[in-house]
């Protein structure tokens, strides 16, 4: 996927990213609470960055030049996940969403957003 012009993601933030953004994120929540939809989810949580300035998919990744280290273990991240990562992430976003509807906050809520899927799940991202 090729990368955005700096135009194009700063006119989807001002005209669509940061209504749908706060949406985004408190549907994957609710969605969140039930096992059944966990995995939607947290698909849904990873496209937060591309729902507020199209940021690439994290998932578009090559996987060739990705290899996992430093990564968590899956049980780590599960415990996390379910102690910390769930409400935590929901506290963590919806502050992000406060931000970002102000002229101040708007480079810290884009920070904070894409690290959400981190502050979920301890799931790093490389590239």
């Amino acid at each position: 996927m090729s990368q955005r012009s700096f135009l194009t993601r700063a006119l989807w933030f001002v005209f669509v990213g940061w209504w749908l953004t706060p949406i985004l994120v408190n549907v994957a929540w609710l969605l969140g609470l039930t096992v059944v939809f966990l995995p939607i989810s947290v698909k849904l949580i990873n496209l937060v960055p591309t729902a507020l300035t199209l940021a690439t998919p994290r998932w578009t990744i090559d996987p060739e030049t990705d290899d996992g280290r430093g990564q968590h273990s899956l049980a780590v991240r599960t415990l996390y996940f379910v102690l910390v990562g769930w409400w935590l992430a929901f506290l963590w976003a919806n502050l992000a969403n406060f931000f970002a509807i102000t002229i101040v906050g708007l480079p810290l809520a884009i920070w904070m957003l894409h690290r959400l899927p981190f502050v979920l799940s301890l799931y790093r991202f490389h590239g």
